[in-house]
């Protein structure tokens, strides 16, 4: 089908690194030439050893989620002609024990969406919704529950 690549790019600067003292931050290398500064979470390690204005993986894939399902959803919508002006989404990722081990148990997106005309029914918004979580690659790929809520009208003003 398709290859989709990043390079991870890390370096130890001259920290001690087996007293676990080293930095977590590295750079994310994408093929179209972006580059985008990660670290590890500032909730999985000490803030002096990470940096928290970076992407942690933890965002990352949350993001990816949310990223992949508002793909599906605005050429569902356009192929159905309905024009999105503005889609907005606040995903949150959860993380808890599953089988004993940590994990992002669960992604919750909440999209807001504006439509440039009258907005389609509550039930069309939501029937968009089910096919682009149906055929998102990303939430395919994942044993996590992903709940989608958006607002019971569809639509909200941003």
């Amino acid at each position: 089908m398709s290859e989709h690549e990043a390079r991870i790019h890390w370096q130890r600067n001259g920290a001690a690194f087996t007293d676990q003292r080293y930095s977590r931050a590295h750079r994310w290398d994408f093929d179209g030439g972006a580059q985008v500064a990660a670290a590890a979470s500032p909730s999985v390690v000490a803030p002096a050893l990470t940096d928290a204005s970076a992407v942690d993986p933890e965002e990352a894939f949350v993001a990816a989620i949310a990223s992949c399902h508002m793909l599906w959803f605005l050429s569902l919508a356009a192929a159905a002609g309905v024009c999105v002006d503005t889609y907005e989404d606040r995903a949150v990722g959860l993380m808890r024990r599953v089988d004993g081990r940590l994990a992002i148990a669960e992604v919750t997106l909440r999209p807001r969406l504006t439509f440039a005309a009258a907005a389609p029914s509550a039930q069309r918004v939501q029937e968009l919704h089910a096919a682009a979580h149906e055929r998102c690659f990303i939430a395919n790929s994942v044993r996590c529950a992903i709940r989608i809520e958006p607002p019971a009208d569809g639509a909200a003003k941003i």
